[in-house]
């Protein structure tokens, strides 16, 4: 019998995340620090909102690209917070997550061989994505003495004939950097002369700390080459509900409708009627949420700079990113040790590119009550392996 699969897939790595997480969740007594899900509970008043469409009988399929009204709330919003302007019925689809957005915007995007630059240590998705959707991946390697920005000459030294799309990545996940205005507009003037597409995934854009988040779109002359990639699950804690957006030039947004209408059909309508109440009055439930991660943020920090391990300040997103270089040990070697002899589970670096090595990924996401367990017991590790 022949082999009945694709070479280019069997030859994609599994996600590195989800093979500890699948660890944990068999071991008594693990604390896991390892998925980047928000420990908050939906909004009531958002649930409320997805039961009430349930009574209402309201779960017929929608437009492809989504509700009118919640494309509508999309727009908005954009405008109210990072002043980016856009037309709801030519330049918004409803995605299911922020995940098939990049996917289909990828698919929309490359022809074979077009190359997409990925700045890394960055989201598991996007090296895979490319190579399915016939592009490929450029890594450049973000550096830790640079706190993990993208800078100008790097992009320069990277860019060749056959790239097309640069993916943004920020705010981070996993090392939490941000870019502000002067980082982005750094960049600006080589993606418009050298005529490059943008992928800026803003998932974490709610999720900044003293920074406020600023979308490359808004730049002069950016707009009309960026497809802006965001959702609700971090924000607003839906992580299962399972709703993202992408806004941008029409004729992509049109293709990627295209695609989505052919492998998808449309978002969850449960999930998109949440999503407008989302919209229109969770403000001061992601202000409420981000607090709590920012007092999280600062603790976590402390602790590991008491033990002696370098960490920068993230200033975006619900992660840490602490070297272990000073332990002589990896990043695999690390995680698991940790979790057999503390049952703390954490994510190696390199399960975001091989520049994360020497690193680890933490998520804040969890109580206070839990993260102190855990930096408790990281801590009795890191001096048991120095006396080593």
């Amino acid at each position: 019998m022949r082999n009945p699969l694709s070479k280019k897939v069997t030859e994609i790595q599994p996600s590195g995340i989800r093979k500890f997480f699948d660890i944990v969740s068999e071991m008594k007594d693990a604390i896991s620090l390892g998925v980047g899900e928000p420990d908050f509970d939906t909004p009531w008043h958002i649930r409320e909102e997805g039961i009430y469409s349930l009574e209402q009988g309201r779960t017929i399929y929608t437009s492809n690209a989504g509700l009118k009204e919640l494309k509508i709330e999309i727009c908005n919003y954009l405008y109210r917070r990072y002043n980016l302007v856009y037309d709801y019925a030519k330049e918004t689809i409803v995605t299911v997550g922020g995940s098939e957005a990049i996917d289909i915007a990828l698919r929309a995007m490359l022809e074979p061989g077009d190359e997409v630059l990925i700045p890394q240590p960055s989201y598991v998705s996007y090296h895979p994505c490319t190579i399915l959707a016939g592009g490929t991946p450029v890594v450049i390697e973000l550096k830790g003495d640079n706190d993990f920005k993208l800078s100008k000459e790097q992009l320069l030294d990277s860019i060749t004939e056959k790239t097309k799309v640069l993916i943004l990545p920020f705010p981070n996940n996993p090392t939490g950097s941000i870019m502000d205005y002067d980082d982005l507009k750094d960049i600006v003037d080589v993606i418009i002369e050298k005529d490059l597409f943008v992928i800026s995934d803003e998932i974490y854009s709610e999720l900044t700390y003293g920074r406020r988040h600023v979308s490359i779109a808004s730049f002069p002359g950016m707009k009309e080459r960026t497809i802006v990639i965001n959702g609700f699950s971090k924000s607003y804690a839906m992580t299962g509900w399972r709703l993202g957006y992408a806004v941008g030039p029409a004729v992509i947004i049109d293709q990627m409708v295209k695609i989505h209408q052919f492998a998808i059909m449309c978002a969850p309508s449960t999930s998109q009627y949440a999503g407008i109440e989302a919209l229109k009055n969770g403000d001061t439930d992601v202000e409420m949420m981000r607090d709590a991660y920012d007092k999280r943020r600062r603790y976590l920090i402390h602790s590991f700079r008491n033990m002696g391990l370098e960490c920068f300040e993230p200033f975006g997103a619900f992660y840490v990113f602490p070297s272990i270089k000073s332990l002589g040990m990896t990043s695999e070697q690390f995680t698991m040790e940790l979790l057999n002899e503390e049952k703390v589970a954490v994510v190696p670096g390199t399960a975001f590119g091989d520049c994360g090595e020497g690193y680890l990924r933490i998520s804040y996401a969890y109580s206070i009550e839990n993260l102190k367990i855990a930096m408790e017991r990281i801590e009795r590790f890191v001096e048991k392996k120095r006396k080593k």
